[in-house]
């Protein structure tokens, strides 16, 4: 098939990589460049690299309701467009293009988590599961009729980062499939169970001690390694990385020996952890040459 390919973050790379396996890449559609680090130069995104890379041909429009823009995407006569985390909305019109229309890869069970982070939010809510989602896109947020879904179970000491690239795998390989398989008939989602991943707020990853330690320890995991819970410690803000639950207990924030903490209810192990301006380590090398007070705030 012709297929216009839409997406931008990492999470994209693999299908990308993947759908070029078997179909024609007509046309990669991404975010444009944006600034980043600290000299906030001009940076392109995994799915541009990734597209030039395989020499295919790369549109970053910043938006896709002007008619120069919609007509572009008419010109390539694409059967199918492929969308998974690709950062605008498409108009009814683009959504009706492409013959076969617009699929979407979306990384939850649908209806729940609708939205922008479904993934740090299942693992945030206790989810004992998630899984892959191919929507028949519409002009709804995530609303769409579902042609294939596969689910996995979430570790229980698994964090965003380690179940990101698991759905990205899980991903590539359903929409392959999927596509095999066209025309499917696709199922409308249930009107019960629906519920929306809200954008991370940079304000939510500050730790409450207070708080019971299996929300801790799924704030720690969710918001693993981005943005990522911390804490301060001497007045230096340590960001925490990965967690397990454990059957300690003490008064909230106690350090109970390492990075044991207590929390209002059990308490949490801290296993990896990143200091100001160093690499992600193990609790064990963090604590070289740092002073822990009896109690964190």
């Amino acid at each position: 098939m012709k297929i216009i390919f839409m997406g931008t973050p990492d999470f994209s790379v693999s299908v990308l990589r993947a759908l070029t396996q078997h179909h024609e890449i007509v046309s990669v559609y991404c975010q444009p460049p944006r600034p980043a680090g600290r000299g906030k130069v001009d940076r392109k995104s995994p799915v541009q690299l990734c597209a030039e890379a395989l020499d295919l041909p790369v549109h970053h429009p910043v938006s896709l309701r002007s008619t120069d823009a919609q007509q572009a995407f008419a010109a390539h006569r694409a059967d199918l467009a492929v969308v998974v985390a690709y950062g605008l909305i498409l108009p009814q019109a683009v959504l009706d293009m492409p013959r076969l229309g617009c699929l979407n890869i979306h990384a939850s069970l649908l209806p729940r988590w609708r939205g922008a982070a479904p993934i740090q939010r299942a693992i945030m809510a206790g989810d004992a599961e998630t899984g892959i989602c191919i929507m028949q896109m519409e002009a709804g947020l995530d609303t769409g009729p579902v042609l294939a879904r596969s689910a996995t179970k979430i570790g229980a000491e698994e964090t965003t980062g380690e179940l990101h690239d698991r759905l990205s795998a899980i991903g590539s390989a359903l929409i392959c499939e999927t596509i095999a398989k066209l025309p499917l008939a696709a199922t409308p989602q249930a009107e019960q169970g629906v519920s929306y991943a809200a954008k991370i707020d940079k304000a939510e990853a500050r730790v409450d001690w207070s708080q019971a330690a299996h929300e801790v320890d799924r704030k720690i995991r969710g918001l693993s390694p981005f943005p990522g819970a911390w804490c301060e410690i001497n007045g230096e803000r340590i960001k925490l990385l990965k967690s397990r639950v454990t059957t300690a207990s003490g008064l909230p924030g106690q350090v109970l020996g390492g990075l044991h903490i207590a929390c209002g209810q059990g308490a949490v192990e801290i296993v990896a952890a990143q200091r100001e301006g160093k690499r992600a380590m193990l609790a064990s090398e963090v604590l070289n040459g740092l002073k822990l007070p009896e109690f964190l705030v």
